[in-house]
């Protein structure tokens, strides 16, 4: 990492900062890791941070988790919230599914998934994020309502997302809109690729 984001991991990382352990399935209380009862939204790989700081500095009545495994995207997210003295973002370090499976249910207002892994080869398909199987657990942890934001910039992937999606049957499609997603750094290089952007929002039925 860069000095500005060592030195930024070093100040932050104590304060807001979550390592989550393999096998630990103890239950994350979001409100008092956050300090308040606000709602909330998690971000899944959020790579740099670019977008998540966008967000949470234009959105600052909800409280975001952002997780990622690598490490220097980690120190560029905190180098960001320490510049723009983000205090409603929390920062975790491991494996998404994991995080998942220790949160309440019905307790997010929002799961984006920016840009995931494509895993573009077929016999590797089985690693993507969005499956069935996953689907139903990020899907559970929203309330009534909540929002599932997808992006990606593989046309075969974006078509599997929309295929698992429509079939989860608690979920509904709400548009193709970025919404409020900020362009990233991953985003522009493969519009120059000449890779379409697939947004795809999803809500948890109310009924």
């Amino acid at each position: 990492m860069s000095p500005r984001r060592v030195d930024a991991h070093a100040a932050l990382w104590p304060v807001v900062g979550l390592t989550i352990e393999d096998g630990d399935r103890t239950p994350l209380d979001l409100d008092e890791l956050f300090g308040r009862t606000n709602p909330k939204v998690l971000e899944i790989g959020f790579g740099m941070g670019d977008a998540l700081a966008a967000m949470a500095a234009a959105d600052p009545d909800r409280d975001y988790l952002g997780i990622e495994v690598h490490t220097p995207g980690i120190g560029s997210l905190l180098a960001h919230l320490q510049d723009q003295n983000l205090s409603h973002v929390r920062v975790a370090l491991g494996d998404a599914m994991q995080l998942i499976h220790r949160l309440g249910l019905g307790r997010l207002d929002a799961i984006h998934v920016f840009f995931p892994d494509p895993w573009p080869k077929s016999r590797h398909h089985k690693r993507r994020l969005i499956q069935p199987a996953n689907v139903v657990l990020l899907r559970d942890r929203l309330r009534p309502g909540g929002i599932l934001h997808c992006a990606t910039d593989w046309p075969h992937y974006a078509e599997g997302m929309a295929e698992v999606l429509a079939a989860d049957p608690e979920l509904e499609l709400v548009d193709h809109d970025r919404g409020a997603r900020p362009e990233t750094k991953y985003e522009r290089r493969g519009t120059r690729a000449g890779r379409p952007i697939t947004d795809l929002r999803f809500r948890r039925r109310t009924s």
